[in-house]
């Protein structure tokens, strides 16, 4: 509770609040920034309230961000939600605020922050927002957009509440929040829709996945593989989770050239795997995390460490 009164004291106190989260956004990175933002917007209707960054173009149904010069982080608190070291932080404008505050459920990398606010027990940081809202006493400031925005984030950080991080805490949150009238359904075949143009490359990667049988999987996403089906590799990085019905799979890489770097989605069955994530200079959950690695050399290493969890 401590954590929360410290966190509301400070938005209390600013005029102006700006919220951050990371890179390549996630449904929960945008359902945490999203429904943070609306939720101080209801509570202090007065206050500058932004949510800043670069847009996931599959995931634009969730709001707008907002563009602001760099004048309006004088003497602004700057919240970074989902985000668990520095580098990944969507904008470095973050710096220029008054203070900062980490809100997040990765476990930690980086301590940056002057008040950092970290639960690895949740499903996501949309949940702890939700968790932030009910001990506050504010419950009966949510609406449907606030509702909306938390929901998807806990879906998409819970696999559609198939993961492990999915809690009898969890559930009662995405129950409360389907009070609002959120239409649900809608939301989550919005959430899995991909343009038709993309279903051929779905294609490739059913046909080209190379499962051991120890239940390790890699899927080699190369750049004339992009140019032949006319993706771009964001495009690429929504069929990771294309073969997590593989009978036997344990354990799986889905790496993309995305050209200065190859991004690799690393994914796992009950199996850690964010040690070897961070090993590479990445990181996330203990069965989904991430790492960019220099080359297809650096790549195999990677997956021989991933490799080495299923022998």
């Amino acid at each position: 509770m401590m954590h929360y009164e410290q966190i509301f004291d400070k938005i209390k106190h600013y005029e102006t609040v700006i919220i951050h989260r990371h890179v390549r956004p996630d449904p929960d990175a945008l359902g945490s920034q999203f429904g943070l933002k609306r939720y101080i917007q209801a509570k202090y209707p007065d206050k500058s309230i932004y949510a800043v960054g670069t847009m996931e173009p599959s995931l634009a149904f969730m709001g707008e961000l907002d563009t602001i010069d760099d004048a309006v982080y004088d003497e602004a608190l700057v919240i970074v939600c989902d985000t668990a070291n520095t580098p990944r932080i969507d904008d470095e404008r973050y710096i220029k605020g008054a203070e900062v505050i980490k809100i997040d459920h990765h476990p930690a990398v980086d301590q940056y922050g002057d008040i950092q606010f970290v639960n690895t027990e949740a499903s996501s940081t949309s949940e702890i927002i939700y968790d932030i809202v009910e001990s506050i006493g504010d419950t009966h400031l949510l609406n449907k957009e606030i509702a909306t925005a938390l929901y998807l984030g806990i879906v998409g950080d819970t696999g559609r509440f198939l993961f492990n991080n999915t809690t009898s805490r969890t559930m009662y949150i995405a129950s409360e929040l389907l009070k609002y009238n959120i239409e649900h359904t809608q939301l989550l075949n919005r959430l899995g829709e991909k343009e038709p143009h993309l279903m051929p490359f779905q294609g490739y990667v059913l046909q080209n996945f190379k499962l051991e049988d120890n239940g390790f999987c890699q899927v080699k996403i190369t750049k004339d593989v992009l140019e032949t089906y006319q993706i771009a590799p964001s495009e690429a990085s929504l069929f990771v989770n294309t073969i997590a019905d593989l009978k036997g799979l344990r354990v799986w890489v889905f790496a993309v050239d995305e050209g200065e770097e190859i991004r690799c989605r690393i994914r796992s069955k009950g199996i850690v795997i964010n040690d070897v994530a961070a090993d590479f200079g990445g990181g996330g959950h203990p069965n989904a995390s991430g790492v960019s690695v220099e080359s297809w050399e650096v790549f195999e290493q990677l997956a021989t460490q991933l490799r080495a969890k299923v022998q």
